[in-house]
């Protein structure tokens, strides 16, 4: 191999798994009866960091709860985990990648997963809208440039670490 190729930057994956899961049906049988739409909130959070060497992991958290008139349907919590491989990507751009890239890749995977805990738990299977990782990256970015000024903005949570 070249030197040339060596210095070339270097991103895989390494491996995708289900890092934690959770679902709750609090009520029990009395969450079939309830007739209404229900009310959905949905929280999407991501971390990651170096785990070896050159291999990082990130991790996409989605938290769904439904709720139909204040009584509450089902909670669902889940965590995809990926293991990426990058190498030779200048440290400026590192963050971008472990915020942005690697979610990307790891949502429809936490998507489905979802979904499918939601219809084993007997509700019609709830499909999420895909998530823009830039929007929120630029947005948690915003926010930190705000709490440095003394602002106290409160945006959305990534973390990077390395």
């Amino acid at each position: 191999m070249s030197e040339a190729q060596q210095q070339q930057p270097v991103f895989s994956i390494e491996k995708v798994y289900v890092k934690d899961v959770s679902l709750e049906v609090p009520r029990g049988a009395q969450s079939f009866f309830e007739t209404g739409q229900p009310d959905f909130e949905v929280r999407v959070n991501t971390h990651g960091g170096r785990v070896h060497e050159n291999l990082y992991e990130v991790n996409v958290k989605v938290t769904l709860t439904a709720k139909n008139a204040d009584k509450p349907l089902f909670l669902v919590e889940a965590e995809q985990a990926g293991i990426f491989q990058i190498r030779n990507v200048p440290e400026t751009e590192m963050k971008p990648v472990l915020a942005i890239a690697c979610p990307t890749i790891l949502f429809p995977y936490v998507r489905e997963t979802v979904a499918d805990l939601i219809t084993r738990a007997g509700f019609p299977p709830i499909h999420l809208a895909p998530v823009n990782f830039e929007a929120m990256y630029v947005a948690a970015q915003q926010a930190a440039q705000q709490q440095q000024k003394g602002d106290g903005g409160d945006g959305p949570r990534i973390e990077v670490a390395h």
